[in-house]
């Protein structure tokens, strides 16, 4: 029954799941680059209200439904107080169809072990459903246990900072991150045994940069069929620069939590 009824919420965001009305520039680049305005129309910005009353951007997230969003379990913290920003592509500036929901509530995986950074995902449940539009679409969920092959092209986006020790973007980037399978990425010169098998990894070639991707993101990475998947949340990466050699972006792998995002949302 479960199956079922997760199956009827998935076909009724069908018609506009990963399919963005802009379509986003896909090119190898040298770092990161300004995106397509709304070509990742799923993207979103995770705000907290500071003690002047000021919203300010602290991760990133996706919409994977009119009313959840999926981010990472790292951004969530209980003395803050949340709000998602949809349909933004300059934070600075006030957009047409941006709009600002608050959550209703906020589920961090019971199992989130900061320590060793595992079940690093938290779902976030909108107050109101976001209204769908050419900048507000979500983003499509992996099947359950996909996994891409070694070199696999996928795009992180967010308003990370633009390089190491600067400042975070005010337009959102996005960077083309190959996919490192985990037997290459968990050697003793890459991540070693900080990755496990929940996790997927992409990038480290010391010259194409995660630092554009802020904690929380997507990892957009396109289907057979042409449609956009978020197949990982940016967890961790280096702390010795935004792109080292051998130590790529990690995420939460999406395709690993299936059961765990469906439970959730049929339950809350």
């Amino acid at each position: 029954m479960l199956k079922l009824v997760v199956l009827a919420l998935c076909l009724a965001y069908a018609y506009s799941c990963g399919v963005p009305a802009v379509q986003p520039i896909q090119s190898r680049v040298v770092g990161g680059i300004d995106v397509r305005p709304h070509s990742w129309p799923w993207q979103i910005s995770l705000q907290y209200q500071g003690t002047s009353g000021a919203w300010g951007h602290t991760c990133g997230g996706t919409l994977i439904a009119d009313n959840w969003v999926l981010t990472a379990a790292h951004c969530i913290s209980s003395s803050r107080t949340y709000r998602v920003l949809l349909g933004k592509h300059n934070l600075k500036e006030d957009e047409e169809g941006a709009v600002a929901i608050s959550p209703e509530k906020i589920i961090v995986h019971e199992n989130w072990n900061s320590f060793f950074i595992i079940n690093d995902i938290a779902l976030i449940k909108l107050s109101e459903p976001a209204p769908l539009s050419h900048t507000v679409q979500p983003a499509c969920v992996p099947a359950e246990g996909t996994l891409l092959a070694n070199d696999f092209p996928c795009y992180v986006t967010g308003w990370g900072r633009l390089y190491t020790n600067g400042p975070i973007a005010d337009n959102l980037q996005q960077a083309l991150l190959p996919v490192v399978d985990h037997a290459t990425c968990s050697q003793r010169d890459w991540w070693g045994s900080n990755v496990r098998t929940t996790m997927v990894c992409a990038g480290g070639d010391g010259i194409v940069s995660g630092c554009n991707g802020d904690s929380g993101g997507p990892l957009n990475c396109q289907a057979a069929g042409g449609s956009w998947e978020v197949h990982g949340i940016v967890s961790f990466g280096s702390g010795l620069s935004c792109n080292y050699e051998k130590k790529p972006t990690v995420f939460t792998r999406v395709s690993a939590y299936n059961d765990w995002i469906n439970n959730k949302i049929i339950n809350n």
